[in-house]
């Protein structure tokens, strides 16, 4: 009796194991082995043909951390993520809203809405440069009509990010705005009955009701917000290339520039990890953190 308990445990163990597999290959192929190979990278020197590389431990992470261009960078992106997340997820739930709501021409609403989502960035950026270009721009010729001068929007360091960050809102809003609207749909209507009969208003329905109902679509949403604005680049090679003067350059940028135009890939690889570890320890927060505290139904 025993031995046919343990050959079913065995023969479950198995089972899990087979299942477990396809993943496990794909995640050891794609993430772990990458991740674990830019790790030993970054612990060396960059190599020459005269002079090999050499282990060098955390020296390569010692040299970014002096490198004023570095903390550039870090701010640029802490500067494009504090902006592009918060107000992208704004807009994207008073759209989700509207959307939802009863209103004319509905359909033609949300597809007008999800429509920058289609495009791919480098198309999205080449549009753009519609706006932006100095003198012949869309913006320059509507500020014209009221007599103010030109702006160069993409090669000023005052306004050269924040161009870069309307893109990104524009672009990502209406992608956030498909998750609102699903989640929405799935508000049973009772609970809107009920707050008519309580006399609750539209906006004391929304923020006590809807709200809340809705944070588990929000974390969802702000943790791909946060991953997009430390992975979006393709715009950047367009409207910028991370001028001028370093003022749009963003985290990722600047890690293919140091692999690719300055070929060092140590610090490309140092780099890499850095952002690794910050990720890992949101990943973290969401994890043991926020998802107790938020309110699924």
């Amino acid at each position: 009796m025993s031995e046919h308990i343990n050959l079913e445990k065995r023969r479950q163990a198995i089972y899990g194991w087979l299942l477990l597999s396809p993943a496990m290959i794909l995640l050891t192929l794609f993430a772990f082995y990458p991740s674990i190979a830019t790790l030993w990278s970054s612990l060396f020197s960059r190599g020459t043909r005269r002079k090999p590389s050499e282990f060098v431990g955390g020296e390569n992470y010692a040299d970014l951390f002096a490198d004023p261009v570095f903390w550039k960078v870090v701010t640029n992106n802490l500067i494009y993520a504090a902006a592009t997340i918060p107000i992208s997820i704004a807009i994207a739930l008073a759209m989700a809203l509207w959307a939802n709501s009863k209103i004319p021409a509905r359909g033609f609403v949300r597809t007008a809405y999800f429509t920058p989502t289609v495009l791919p960035m480098i198309a999205a950026a080449n549009l753009w440069l519609f706006f932006y270009t100095p003198g012949l721009g869309v913006l320059d010729q509507f500020f014209g009509l009221f007599g103010l001068p030109s702006i160069n929007w993409l090669g000023q360091p005052e306004t050269a990010l924040w161009a870069v960050i309307i893109v990104t809102i524009w672009k990502e809003a209406g992608f956030f705005m498909i998750f609102y609207l699903a989640a929405l749909q799935t508000i049973p209507e009772d609970l809107k009955e009920a707050a008519d009969i309580e006399g609750a208003s539209r906006w004391t329905y929304t923020r006590r009701i809807v709200l809340p109902l809705l944070m588990p679509t929000t974390l969802f949403i702000m943790v791909n917000a946060l991953i997009n604005s430390v992975k979006l680049i393709d715009h950047l090679f367009i409207l910028t290339k991370g001028g001028p003067n370093d003022a749009s350059k963003l985290i990722l940028y600047y890690i293919w520039e140091m692999a690719f135009a300055f070929f060092d890939a140590p610090h490309a690889a140092a780099m890499t990890i850095l952002v690794l570890v910050v990720l890992g320890v949101v990943a973290g927060i969401k994890f043991t953190i926020l998802d107790k505290r938020t309110h699924y139904q």
